[in-house]
C-alpha cells in the first residue's frame, strides 16, 4: 500500500472550483488498439477552459498537447465533430452537460499518431540530472481528483515515466519482496557505484547468468529508462528461477541474505570481492562472565543485520521503540542455580553473567523487526502489529559499552570467528559468519590495550551517528501479504513510496503510519486489532561526510557502464519504434476458400493502416500461399461475416484507399472479417452493396436423387417470393413457374415459400440463407408438401453425413472366413444387391469376390461335411426366416436373411474344422502387433471360447476348455437371473452397459424403418497407413450403430459381431462406439471412424482389463491383457477362460490353482474372488472394469468370504529397513489374532508386536526416516473394523516391529546418504519425501543458473 496524501493543504481556487457545478468528461484513446477499451476519466469545474481541458488530457494519457483531436462521442460511436483546441469558452459554453457523461474519442491529428510525451531533461552540463535520476515537480491540476483515475489501468502506466522522475519494477506475480530489496540497493549510493565499477566478462560466462551484470543491466534501465515500470524476469532468471518462482511469496530479510551470499560468490577474486563486508558486515562479542573471579569467557560473531524482538516471549507488552530492542538485545542474562557456568578458572559451577556486545557497527546498519512469530495457544504462526517507533536519525554510541572492558581480569579465551563458524550462543542473534575479520570500517574495540580501546571508544561514539534511508513495509498477515519500500533520496532528501511499478512522494508523516499498532491499551491480542502495514527492515547509514558517497555522474562512469546504457537506450527506441508500429497496424481475421482443394483457410492479416487495399490484397495473396494456384489479379478483398457465412460488401475502385479508413480505424477488434475472394480467369467479381443478404442455392434433381453444389445469389429482404423466383432462374436458367423453393431455416426445419406475395423478410430470410429448388413437370408438385418425395430427399439430405471409414486388413488367416461369410452370403443371391439397392460400388467387391474363387473347393467340402452331419433342411430354413425380416421402403429393399445363413454356416464351420480354424487364430493373433485387432481379439475365430458357444443357435451342449458344457452354463445362468429378480436379457442389456444387435424375436433392430447408406471406395491422405483401405460413406446419421455395422458386413468380409467400430478424435484418439441401440446423432461430417477386428460385446458381457498384482516390485500393478466376462459365469470359468489367453499374449504359463482374481480400486488390491462367486449375483461387474490377477505361492488360503486377508510388512528399526510382503489370512477382524498370526510368521513375542496401518495408495510406500515415529503405532483397539483402521475388506497394509527393538543413531552423513537414497527409492514409485519439518519452499539462488534436482537438499 502506498501512503496517501489525504492531509494535503487545498488551495483556496480549488475550495472556490468546488463550489461550481462540475464536468464529467470519459475520453477513449482510439489510436492505439491496446487502449481502445480503457477510459481516463476528467472531473472538472464547469468554468474549465478548453484549452485547459486539451492539457490536462495530454497530462494524463502521456501525449504531447497540440499532436491529438478530441472528438465528440455517444458511447462508443463518435461523430466527426472536434472539440477546438484553441478555443477560450469554458467547456460548459462548449456544450458539455453538468451531471452527466460527456462521452470524447481522442484520434489522430491530420492523420500523424500523437506524439509521446518526452522526459524534461537538463543541460549537457547537468548530465547527472538526466541520467541520476532525480524528483520532477508535481504539477497538480484543480478539479482533477483522482476518485475517477486508477494508476492501475492507465494505459499509459507502462509507457511514460512517473511524475517523481523514478522507474518502478514490475510484479511478476508475488516478487513485491524482491522489487523493495532491488530500490533500497539502488538508491544505496555505496552499492550502485560499486556495482557499476564491477565489469563484466563475457568470455568467462553467460550473461544471462550472471547475477552482478543483471543487476547492472536493471540499475541501468532504473536510472536512464522512459517508462514507468521495467520488469525483473532478467533478474530472476539470473537467479536460476522458473515462472513458478515468481507465484512464491519469501521473507525479504531472507532474500537479503541469499543474494548477498551469491554476489559474494560471484565477485570472489574482484574488487568487489569483500564489498558486502564492508558495507553491511558488523562484529560483535558473545561472552560469559564468572561473577565470583571475574573470569569472562568470549568469541568474536560478525553479523549483516541485528534481529529485534517485538514482543519478548511471555510478555504481553511489546517494546515501544527500536531503541527498547536494542537495549534488550544486549541485556545480559544471570546464569544461576540449575543453569550455573562451570568457570575454567574456579574449577567449579559458578552464578555467571552472560550476553552480547557490540564490537563494530556497519557502514550500513541493517535492523530486522522480528514481527512473525508463533502462538503456542493456536500453534499457528502470526504476525505481531504492535507499535514500535523508530527515530530518523539513531545514535548507536550509547549500545557500544566498555565499562566490562576496564577490568584487568577480563581475558580473552577464544576467536570463533574462524573456528566456530556458523554457530551462536544467542537464539535472538541472526548471523552471517566469516571467517575474514580483517577490514573493519566502523568501530572495532579489539586493541591490545584496553585504554587504548577505551580511549578510541570515547572519541569515536560521537561519529555513530546513523540517518534513516530505507523502511521495507509489510502489509498483510504471517500467511502472506504485501511489501513495498519508503526510500529516502539523498540527492534531494525527499521520501518516495517504491510500491512495484508506482512510484510516488510521501512524507515523514506516511513514514510514521508504518510503525503500526492501534490506539488504546497494548494488551497481548492488540496486535490483532492493530494495522496490518508496519516497517518489517531499516537500513540506516553512517553520517560521515567524509565517507557518504554521491551517485556516479555521467562523466565518472566507467567506459562499460557507458557502453550498456547506449546498449539499453537503443534497445528501448527500438522497442519504443516496435510500438508505434503495433499502434499503426491494423490486425484483422482473413478467410479463404482455396480455389483447388476447396477448403476454407483461416489466418491473421496484418497490415499498416496507411497501406492500401491494393498492396494489402497482395499481403494477404502470399500470406495465404496462393501463387501456384490463382493470379494476383484474380484476387480481392471483400467485407465478410465468418459467423453467418456472409459477404457484406466488395470494395470497387477503393483499391488506392488505406485500409485504417476502410476498417474505421486500428481496433483491438473488429465485428467483422475479411475475405480474400478468387475467380476464374474467365469468370467477373460479383459487385456486393451493403443491405444485401446472401442465399445459397442448391439445385434439386428429383430423377438423380441429387442436390447439387450451392449457387451464391444476392437478395433484398423487401423483394417478395415471386421476384426471387425470377432472380434465382436467370441465375439457373430454371422456369419460374414450376419452380418450388424450400427455404432451410435451421437444423430440420425445411419451409415450402408458397406465398408468392410474401416479403423475404416474413418468410425468415437473414443476412446468408439456404434455400432448396426444383423446377421439374412430375406430378410430385400436387402431392402434399411433407409427403412429397422432395420432402424425403430434402430430409435426408439434411440428415445424411460423411464419415471415413478404415477397413481393417486382409490378414490371411481371416480371409478364408470372410470368404465364406460371403459365400454364404452370395448363396441366397444377395451378395451383390444389398450393395446395388444402397447405391455402393459393385467394384469395391473385387477382391472378395477373388478370394471366393480361391476358396470354393474347400467350401464345397464343408458344405458336405454339413449335410452329412445332419445341419441342413429345417435348421437352415427357420433361421434363414427368422434372423432378419425384409424392410419394405420407398427407394429400396433390403434382404438380409442371408446374415443369418452366415451365422449359422459360421458356428457349424467352427464346430466341423476346429483345427484349421485354431490355426487361423494363431494367424489372427499374428496380425494384432499392426493394431487391426485388440489384444481380446485373436479369439474371433476360436472354437475354445465358451462365450461363443453360450449364443450357440441351437443351444447343444458343446464341449468347452474347462470341462463343463455351454448348456449348462446357460440354463445356470438363465434359471438363477429367474429365481432372483426375474431379469430378461432386456434388464441386463442395461446393466451391461452395452447393447444387444438383436432382439428376442431376433429382428434387427436397426432395421426398424430404412436408413439411407451410400458407400464408395476412398483414398485416404498421406500418413494415414499404408496398405489400408477406407470407404468414404454418407449414412443417415438418425441410424443405429447396429444397422450401422450391418451395413458395413459386405465390406469387412467378417458379421457385424465379430468387428468392432472404434470412433477417432483429435490427435488420433480413439474410442469403441459400443451402445448399439443408439444412434450416429453425435457424428458429424469427415468424422473417421476405424474397423476392428474382435468379437463384439453380447447380452450381459463386458469388457475387462486384467493388471498383474506383483506386491513386492516397485512397480506393483502390471497391464496383462483385455478378457470378456458375462453376466452368470463364475470365477473359476473365468479363470479358465484366461489361461489360454495367459499363455499365449503373456507367456504365463499357470494351472488354475496357482493365481487368482481380486477386485482393483485404482492401485489398491482388494476382494479376494472365490471360485464359487458368479458375476452380477456376488460380484458386480460394469463396463471397463478392471481387476487384478495374483499369482500364488502355495495352496489359496482364501476359502469363505468371512476370512480377512491383509499384507503385513515387518519394520526394523535397528537395521532401518523394511522387509517384503507377507500375506496373512485372518478368521475374523480380532486385533489380537492379527498379533498371533504375526508373531507365527516373525518370531516377535505376542507381547512385543506393535503394528500401524499403511496410508495412502497401494504399496503404502513411506521412507524409513518417517515410519517410526510418524504412523499410529499400536492403536487401543479391539477390532480392525472400527476408527482409526477401518480394515473392513482384503488389501490392507499392515506394518508391524518389535517395539523393545532400539531405532539406529544416524551420524548426520548417514542421514544424508539415507535421504538420498529414499528420495531416489520413492520418486521412483510416485512418492515424496516428506522427511523435511519445513513445509515452506525455501528460497534459493542457484549460481549455475539452473535449479538444482537433488529433491535431499532443502
Amino acid at each position: 500500500m502506498v501512503p496517501s496524501e489525504e492531509n494535503q493543504l487545498v488551495p483556496k481556487e480549488a475550495e472556490c472550483a468546488a463550489e461550481e457545478p462540475r464536468v464529467l468528461c470519459i475520453i477513449q484513446d482510439t489510436t492505439n488498439s491496446r487502449t481502445v477499451n480503457e477510459r481516463v476519466t476528467l472531473n472538472l469545474p464547469a468554468s474549465t477552459p478548453l484549452r485547459r481541458l486539451f492539457a490536462d488530457v495530454a497530462a494524463k494519457v502521456g501525449y504531447e498537447n497540440g499532436s491529438f483531436h478530441l472528438v465528440w462521442g455517444n458511447g462508443d460511436t463518435a461523430t466527426q465533430t472536434p472539440v477546438d483546441q484553441n478555443s477560450d469558452k469554458t467547456i460548459l459554453d462548449a456544450g458539455f452537460e453538468p451531471g452527466k457523461k460527456n462521452f470524447l474519442h481522442l484520434t489522430d491529428k491530420d492523420g500523424e499518431q500523437p506524439h509521446v510525451m518526452q522526459e524534461e531533461s537538463g543541460s549537457t552540463e547537468d548530465g547527472a540530472q538526466e541520467r541520476f535520476i532525480g524528483p520532477l515537480p508535481r504539477e497538480g491540476s484543480i478539479g482533477c481528483t483522482h476518485d475517477y483515475v486508477s494508476q492501475s489501468y492507465s494505459y499509459s502506466s507502462v509507457l511514460s515515466k512517473s511524475e517523481t522522475g523514478y522507474v518502478g519494477l514490475v510484479n511478476q506475480a508475488m516478487t513485491c519482496y524482491l522489487n523493495s530489496l532491488l530500490q533500497t540497493l539502488f538508491m544505496t549510493p555505496e552499492f550502485r557505484n560499486a556495482l557499476y565499477k564491477w565489469e563484466f566478462e563475457e568470455s568467462e560466462e553467460d550473461p544471462e547468468r550472471s547475477i552482478p551484470y543483471q543487476l547492472q543491466r536493471l540499475f541501468v534501465l532504473l536510472q536512464t529508462s522512459k517508462k514507468r515500470a521495467i520488469e525483473t524476469t532478467d533478474v530472476t532468471r539470473s537467479f536460476g528461477w522458473d515462472s513458478s518462482e515468481a507465484w512464491q511469496q519469501h521473507d525479504v530479510q531472507e532474500l537479503c541474505r541469499v543474494m548477498f551470499d551469491a554476489l559474494e560468490q560471484k565477485w570472489k577474486q574482484t574488487e568487489q570481492a569483500d564489498l558486502i563486508n564492508q558495507l553491511y558486515q558488523g562484529k560483535l562479542k558473545d561472552y560469559v562472565r564468572c561473577l565470583e573471579c571475574g573470569y569472562e569467557g568470549w568469541r568474536i560473531d560478525t553479523y549483516l543485520d541485528i534481529p529485534l524482538v517485538i514482543r519478548p516471549y511471555g510478555s504481553s507488552q511489546a517494546f515501544a521503540s527500536v531503541e527498547e530492542a536494542l537495549h534488550a538485545f544486549i541485556q545480559p542474562e544471570i546464569l544461576d542455580g540449575p543453569n550455573q557456568y562451570f568457570c575454567e578458572r574456579c574449577k567449579k559451577k559458578c552464578d555467571a553473567r552472560k550476553g552480547l556486545r557490540f564490537l563494530h557497527f556497519p557502514y550500513l546498519l541493517t535492523l530486522q523487526l522480528k514481527r512473525f512469530d508463533f502462538d503456542y495457544t493456536t500453534m499457528h504462526r502470526i504476525k505481531l502489529n504492535d507499535r514500535m517507533t523508530f527515530p530518523e536519525e539513531l545514535d548507536m554510541s550509547v549500545f557500544i559499552d566498555v565499562e566490562d572492558e576496564k577490568s584487568p581480569q577480563t581475558e580473552s579465551c577464544t576467536d570463533s570467528g574462524a573456528e566456530n563458524e556458523g554457530s551462536c550462543h544467542s537464539d535472538q542473534m541472526s548471523n552471517d559468519f566469516s571467517n575474514d575479520d580483517g577490514v573493519d570500517e566502523g568501530i572495532c574495540l579489539e586493541s591490545n590495550s584496553a585504554a587504548e580501546r577505551i580511549s578510541k571508544a570515547d572519541s569515536e561514539k560521537s561519529s555513530l551517528l546513523y540517518e534513516l534511508f530505507s523502511v521495507m513495509v509489510h502489509s498483510g498477515s504471517a500467511a502472506g501479504g504485501h511489501y513495498y519500500a519508503c526510500i529516502k533520496s539523498f540527492s534531494d532528501d525527499q521520501w518516495y513510496s517504491f510500491n512495484d511499478q508506482h512510484v510516488s512522494k510521501i512524507t515523514q508523516e506516511d513514514i510514521k503510519k508504518t510503525y503500526g499498532g492501534s490506539s488504546g491499551s497494548r494488551g497481548y491480542y492488540s496486535s490483532a486489532f492493530a494495522s496490518s502495514t508496519n516497517a518489517y527492515m531499516l537500513i540506516y547509514r553512517l553520517k560521515d561526510p567524509t565517507r557518504n558517497a554521491k551517485f556516479l555522474e555521467a562523466h565518472e562512469y566507467p567506459e562499460h557502464i557507458k557502453q550498456l546504457v547506449q546498449k539499453e537506450r537503443e534497445l528501448e527506441e527500438q522497442e519504443k519504434r516496435q510500438r508505434e508500429i503495433e499502434r499503426n497496424t491494423c490486425k484483422i481475421k482473413l478467410f479463404c476458400m482455396h480455389p483447388t482443394k476447396q477448403i476454407m483457410m483461416e489466418n491473421k492479416l496484418e497490415v499498416h493502416k496507411d497501406r492500401t487495399l491494393k498492396e494489402a490484397v497482395e499481403i494477404a495473396y502470399k500470406l495465404m500461399d496462393l501463387e501456384e494456384a490463382v493470379p494476383l489479379s484474380c484476387c480481392r478483398l471483400v467485407k465478410y461475416d465468418e459467423f453467418h457465412d456472409y459477404l457484406e460488401r466488395s470494395y470497387e475502385g477503393e483499391e488506392d484507399t488505406p485500409m485504417g479508413l476502410l476498417l474505421g480505424g486500428v481496433k483491438s477488434t473488429y465485428m467483422f472479417d475479411l475475405l480474400l475472394e478468387t475467380r476464374r480467369p474467365d469468370q467477373v467479381f460479383q459487385c456486393y452493396k451493403p443491405g444485401e443478404v446472401m442465399v445459397k442455392v442448391h439445385v434439386v434433381d428429383l430423377k438423380t436423387e441429387s442436390v447439387a453444389p450451392p449457387i451464391s445469389v444476392r437478395a433484398y429482404l423487401n423483394q417478395t417470393v415471386s421476384e426471387f423466383k425470377q432472380l434465382i432462374s436467370k441465375a439457373t436458367h430454371l422456369p419460374a413457374e414450376t419452380m418450388r423453393v424450400v427455404l432451410e431455416r435451421c437444423y430440420n426445419d425445411l419451409r415450402l415459400l408458397n406465398v408468392s406475395s410474401k416479403t423475404l423478410k416474413a418468410e425468415g430470410f437473414f443476412r446468408s440463407n439456404k434455400v432448396f429448388i426444383e423446377s421439374s413437370e412430375t406430378l410430385d408438385r400436387h402431392v402434399t408438401y411433407t409427403d412429397s418425395q422432395l420432402w424425403k430427399l430434402l430430409d435426408r439430405h439434411a440428415n445424411t453425413i460423411r464419415l471415413y471409414v478404415s477397413l481393417p486388413e486382409q490378414a490371411p488367416g481371416s480371409q478364408l472366413r470372410r470368404a465364406l461369410y460371403q459365400k454364404s452370403a452370395g448363396a441366397a443371391g444377395n451378395l451383390e444387391e444389398p450393395c446395388e439397392r444402397v447405391k455402393g460400388p459393385v467394384g469395391n467387391m473385387k477382391s472378395v469376390e477373388a478370394i471366393l474363387e480361391e476358396s470354393t473347393e474347400k467350401l464345397k467340402s464343408l458344405s458336405l461335411q454339413q449335410q452329412q452331419e445332419g445341419d441342413n433342411g429345417d435348421s437352415s430354413k427357420s433361421t434363414e426366416a427368422s434372423d432378419f425380416e425384409n424392410i419394405e421402403s420407398p427407394l429400396n429393399e433390403i434382404d438380409s436373411s442371408a446374415s443369418a445363413e452366415n451365422r449359422e454356416l459360421d458356428n457349424q464351420i467352427q464346430i466341423s474344422d476346429a483345427e484349421n480354424l485354431q490355426s487361423e487364430e494363431r494367424s489372427d493373433s499374428d496380425v494384432n502387433n499392426d493394431r487391426s485387432t485388440s489384444s481380446v481379439d485373436s479369439d474371433i475365430l476360436s472354437s475354445s471360447h465358451s462365450s461363443d458357444t453360450l449364443c450357440n443357435v441351437d443351444n447343444a451342449p458343446l464341449p468347452l476348455a474347462n470341462g463343463l458344457d455351454s448348456h449348462s452354463i446357460t440354463s445356470s445362468r438363465r434359471s438363477k437371473a429367474n429365481q432372483g429378480k426375474k431379469e430378461t436379457w432386456d434388464t441386463a442389456e442395461e446393466d451391461s452397459g452395452t447393447d444387444s444387435e438383436y432382439d428376442e424375436s431376433g429382428k434387427s433392430r436397426g432395421e426398424a424403418q430404412y436408413m439411407y447408406f451410400k458407400s464408395e471406395p476412398y483414398t485416404a491422405e498421406e500418413g494415414s497407413g499404408e496398405g489400408q483401405k477406407w470407404l468414404m460413406v454418407h449414412v443417415d446419421k438418425r441410424i443405429t450403430l447396429s444397422a450401422f455395422k450391418q451395413h458395413l458386413e459386405p465390406f469387412v468380409g467378417v458379421p457385424s459381431s465379430h468387428f468392432k467400430v472404434f470412433r477417432v478424435y483429435a490427435s488420433n484418439q480413439e474410442f469403441e462406439s459400443v451402445r448399439l441401440n443408439e444412434t450416429l446423432s453425435s457424428f458429424s461430417d469427415d468424422n473417421k471412424i476405424t474397423i476392428r477386428l474382435g468379437r463384439a460385446l453380447k447380452k450381459g458381457e463386458y469388457r475387462v482389463k486384467v493388471y498383474q498384482l506383483l506386491v513386492n516390485e516397485p512397480e506393483p500393478c502390471k497391464f496383462l491383457l483385455d478378457a470378456v466376462f458375462a453376466k452368470g459365469m463364475t470365477v473359476r470359468q473365468s479363470k479358465e477362460e484366461l489361461l489360454p489367453q495367459l499363455r499365449e499374449q503373456c507367456g504365463l504359463d499357470l494351472t488354475i490353482d496357482r493365481f487368482r482374481l481380486r477386485k482393483k480400486t485404482w492401485k489398491n488390491p482388494g476382494t479376494v474372488f472365490l471360485d464359487y462367486h458368479i458375476y452380477e449375483e456376488d460380484i458386480n461387474i460394469s463396463s471397463n472394469w478392471e481387476v487384478f490377477l495374483e499369482i500364488l505361492d502355495g495352496v489359496e488360503k482364501m476359502k469363505s468370504m468371512s476370512q480377512l486377508a491383509v499384507l503385513s510388512r515387518r519394520w526394523r528399526p535397528s537395521e532401518m529397513k523394511l522387509d517384503s510382503f507377507q500375506e496373512v489370512v485372518l478368521e475374523s477382524s480380532s486385533v489380537e489374532e492379527l498379533k498371533e498370526k504375526l508373531s507365527e510368521i516373525s518370531g516377535i513375542p505376542l507381547e512385543n508386536i506393535e503394528f500401524a496401518k499403511g496410508r495412502g495408495t497401494f504399496p503404502c510406500d513411506i521412507s524409513i526416516l518417517e515410519i517410526h515415529q510418524d504412523l499410529d503405532w499400536n492403536p487401543k483397539v479391539s477390532t480392525l473394523n472400527v476408527w482409526p483402521l477401518y480394515i473392513c475388506d482384503d488389501g490392507a497394509v499392515i506394518f508391524y516391529r518389535d517395539k523393545t527393538e532400539e531405532l539406529m543413531e544416524l551420524t548426520d552423513e548417514q542421514r544424508n546418504e539415507l535421504m538420498k537414497k529414499e528420495s531416489s527409492r520413492l520418486q521412483k514409485t510416485g512418492h515424496r519425501v516428506t522427511y523435511s519439518p519445513r513445509k515452506e519452499k525455501a528460497l534459493k539462488i542457484y549460481l549455475d543458473g539452473a535449479p538444482n534436482k537433488d529433491l535431499t537438499q532443502d
